[in-house]
Order: C-alpha cells, then sequence, then structure tokens
C-alpha cells in the first residue's frame, strides 16, 4: 500500500524559502514517477512538480513555478524534495505528494489529482508578510 508523509511546511514570508519533504513507503520509488501536488480551500489539487523513476529521471513543472521550484530525489531512499524559492503570496496551499508506476511525468502532474486515491496528510505552506 503506497503511504505518504509530507512535511516541511510553514509560515514564510514572500521572496523566501522552504524545502518540502517527502517519505514514500510501501513501494520502491525507483520505478515510480512522483510528483507534488498543492490545494487551495475551495479549488481544485493541482500538479506542480514532478519526477520520473530513477532510471529516467526527467522532470515536468507547472508554468507557474517553473525557475522557482526545485523536485529532487533524496539521498535516503525513497524520499523526495521540494526546493520552493522566491515565494509568493499565490503559492499558500497545502503541499501533498503521491506517485504512480512509468515515467509520463507530465501526465502524472497535470492529470494525477482526477484519478490517484493515496495521498498524505499534506503540509500547509503559508506565504504571508
Amino acid at each position: 500500500q503506497l503511504k505518504f508523509v509530507e512535511s516541511g511546511g510553514g509560515l514564510v514570508q514572500p521572496g523566501g524559502s522552504l524545502r518540502l519533504s517527502c517519505a514514500a513507503s510501501g513501494f520502491s520509488l525507483d520505478y515510480y514517477s512522483i510528483g507534488w501536488f498543492r490545494q487551495v480551500p475551495g479549488q481544485e489539487r493541482e500538479g506542480v512538480a514532478c519526477i520520473s523513476s530513477s532510471s529516467e529521471g526527467s522532470t515536468y513543472y507547472a508554468d507557474s513555478v517553473k525557475g522557482r521550484f526545485t523536485i529532487s530525489r533524496g539521498n535516503v531512499k525513497n524520499t523526495v524534495y521540494l526546493q520552493m524559492n522566491s515565494l509568493k503570496a499565490e503559492d499558500t496551499a497545502v503541499y501533498y505528494c503521491a506517485a504512480e508506476p512509468g515515467t509520463i511525468v507530465q501526465g502524472l502532474c497535470k492529470l494525477g489529482p482526477s484519478y490517484l486515491d493515496a495521498w498524505g496528510q499534506g503540509t500547509l505552506v503559508t506565504v504571508s508578510s
């Protein structure tokens, strides 16, 4: 059973940085694509950054975060990070990670919220002065 534990959220001022961590269990991330998603209350969950399985390593970023966010696999097995720089108020949301087998990262990021059913509890990021 896929399980995810997200951490690292908090309150940060505009322009600041945070690094989110995702610890996955129940499967080997080596063979999965994994992504970070976010949701604002009252809005749909959206994919922000996805990375394919270890052997392929391609990434996809939503236009809204391109150049500011970086997704990476950790040295610790089954961990994934999201480095968020130059944070804006509109980045405020609960951030989740999720994964699926395969290497189609654009599909995972764009469509994942509509069919993935294994999610963690999320971590809240608040960007405010």
